[in-house]
């Protein structure tokens, strides 16, 4: 696991680990994040708002999300998927 991925990981789990799981959507997550859709995640020297990761993730994403762990997980492989990490 690179230093990205790492930091990226933690990044996400902390800003969703409180969520009431099962989440069934992008947009059920939005309460979690201090500045809703313009939250921003760093991934080594990229750095996206939550809006951007969205997007980025259409199509990798895999709702509901039973706990903070797979949704992380979805999120890291579909940024690889992507060639963004």
């Amino acid at each position: 696991m690179s230093d990205a991925e790492a930091d990226l990981r933690e990044e996400l789990t902390a800003a969703f680990e409180d969520a009431d799981y099962p989440v069934t959507s992008m947009t059920s997550l939005l309460p979690e994040l201090s500045r809703g859709p313009m939250t921003k995640f760093s991934a080594g020297e990229r750095t996206y708002s939550a809006m951007e990761l969205a997007k980025l993730l259409s199509g990798h994403e895999e709702f509901p999300y039973e706990d903070v762990e797979g949704l992380v997980d979805d999120v890291i492989a579909g940024l690889k998927a992507e060639g963004e990490l």
